[in-house]
């Protein structure tokens, strides 16, 4: 690690940015009554007994003399679907608290609702530091959720996912030392988890009298309906499954697609029949997801996809945009 023998200000921010913080939005009421908020990620715990937190404000910030001022804020811990309310708060010049319900707290400072965490404070002390002033309030009543909370760490948003106590592993008996093939190879995983959450989808399939290869076609004329063989072939490329006149004609047997077009340039739709056993396997694929959420931590579903997203990004050999507009 490379240690700065001067003192820059930029590297010096970038490196404070590399601790990973919550963000918070703290509130508070103006003497005409006007509501105040920020946003903020300076928050911490000072004392257990009596029970206090700090966070701290830039002297040059607007809303010092109201916070200077007041007796009361509350600080807010936002959660992971907040992060769209933290951007309004961070910015200035606009009426943050349109259209936002609030709940009733025990002073007039603003209590937003949906947090992970809120703290109900009063001003026990302000000390300047620096270039910003920090604020210690004494907690006067506080309450939290299982909402998993969003996370910031340099400069950007994250997630924030809980690491087991002790090291996960599928199998009891470890592989002997001469096999390369183990459970923490990425594709095992992947392969195996695509399999344990399509076994319901599999025996709805069945009960439907389709397959797979099916499905894939079904889901594409679902999303993007009106297509040529060639244009389905095109989305459902990723999947390995190669669509054939034969598989359509089979579909159209079942009442399920229909031709629309010339004969030299059919194009594919999904008749009612075809549409409602499509939206029959969505549902059951959302249950399923929800299911195995509810057995996870909270957050992690949602830090699972934006990782998967990414790993199909980093290895997309450039497959077409389903849900991209005509």
């Amino acid at each position: 690690m490379a240690v700065q023998s001067s003192f820059d200000p930029q590297a010096f921010r970038t490196a404070l940015g590399t601790f990973t913080t919550g963000v918070t939005i703290i509130t508070t009421q103006a003497e005409d009554g006007s509501p105040i908020g920020i946003t903020a990620n300076s928050f911490n715990s000072v004392s257990l007994n009596p029970p206090l937190v700090l966070w701290s404000l830039a002297k040059s910030a607007r809303s010092l003399p109201v916070f200077s001022a007041g007796s009361h804020w509350n600080v807010h811990v936002l959660s992971t679907e907040q992060e769209p309310l933290s951007g309004r708060f961070a910015m200035q010049g606009e009426n943050k608290f349109a259209e936002i319900e609030l709940d009733n707290g025990i002073s007039p400072a603003p209590l937003l609702q949906d947090c992970t965490a809120r703290f109900q404070c009063r001003t026990a002390f302000q000390y300047e530091g620096g270039d910003h002033v920090i604020f210690v309030g004494e907690v006067l009543a506080f309450d939290h959720s299982d909402r998993a909370p969003l996370a910031f760490q340099s400069g950007q948003y994250a997630l924030a996912t809980r690491k087991p106590r002790s090291e996960l592993r599928l199998a009891t008996t470890p592989p002997p030392p001469e096999c390369s093939y183990t459970e923490d190879l990425l594709g095992y995983l992947l392969g195996r988890v695509h399999y344990q959450l399509l076994d319901a989808l599999h025996r709805l399939l069945s009960n439907q009298q389709l397959d797979e290869h099916a499905f894939f076609i079904l889901s594409v004329l679902c999303i993007r309906d009106n297509l040529t063989l060639d244009e389905i072939n095109h989305f459902v490329s990723y999947t390995g499954h190669v669509v054939s006149v034969a598989s359509m004609r089979f579909l159209e047997k079942q009442n399920l697609v229909a031709l629309e077009g010339s004969q030299q340039a059919p194009r594919y739709v999904l008749t009612a029949t075809g549409r409602e056993a499509s939206l029959q396997q969505v549902a059951l694929a959302k249950a399923v997801e929800e299911n195995v959420s509810a057995r996870l931590a909270p957050g992690d579903a949602q830090a699972l996809k934006v990782l998967l997203k990414r790993l199909i990004a980093a290895s997309d050999p450039g497959l077409p945009d389903l849900w991209a507009p005509r």
